[in-house]
């Protein structure tokens, strides 16, 4: 079986490329990177432990390296379903890594395009979570369900908030409502309105 001579895999390897080109796709530069960092750093424990001696280690360390910078990258010649027996695992680390970069791309992009100079409106976020409904929950501990579920019902039906149709049934005074509809609590652990 002829191998290119500057090829640095051999006879088994030049033979599976030659009969088994099934995809035309190879494992992608992450994952090739991925594999480097692998081999680099179990080169580098093997060495600190005694496993390994210090000249191959280095010699395998340094390799590591030019396959982790991409230097290697002619030489991971084989399909990706040729390198498992189990078509599957290539497949899956193929669609897994491309999954991986369409999502980092579109983050970079929804960051960049959308973001980065988003400015919240305070008031108009205020004045939504004050017409939620939603703020009843934190009446509940308080008022007992049956009570708050009525409430939200007046409110959806009057088109009035919480807030308003609790004052008018003088349910609890306003000191005592403006500290137990406080919306920051309840988007932290424990029951919003118990002290």
């Amino acid at each position: 079986m002829p191998v290119p001579a500057d090829a640095l895999y051999g006879a088994q390897t030049a033979r599976a490329r030659e009969n088994f080109p099934i995809s035309g796709l190879r494992f992608p530069r992450p994952f090739l990177r991925a594999l480097g960092m692998i081999k680099q750093r179990a080169a580098q424990v093997n060495l600190e432990l005694g496993l390994l001696h210090r000249e191959r280690a280095m010699a395998i360390m340094e390799a590591a390296e030019e396959v982790i910078t991409g230097e290697l990258d002619g030489h991971f010649v084989l399909d990706i379903f040729q390198t498992e027996l189990n078509v599957m695992m290539p497949l899956m680390t193929h669609n897994l890594l491309q999954s991986i970069e369409l999502l980092s791309r579109a983050s970079r992009q929804f960051q960049a395009k959308c973001v980065k100079d988003l400015q919240a409106d305070r008031k108009r976020c205020e004045s939504l979570v004050e017409q939620s409904l939603a703020m009843v929950t934190s009446l509940a501990p308080v008022i007992g369900y049956d009570r708050a579920a009525a409430l939200a019902k007046q409110a959806w039906e009057s088109g009035r908030t919480v807030r308003e149709v609790a004052l008018a049934e003088r349910l609890l005074s306003e000191e005592e409502l403006t500290r137990i509809l406080d919306p920051r609590p309840m988007t932290e652990p424990g029951i919003a309105g118990r002290s």
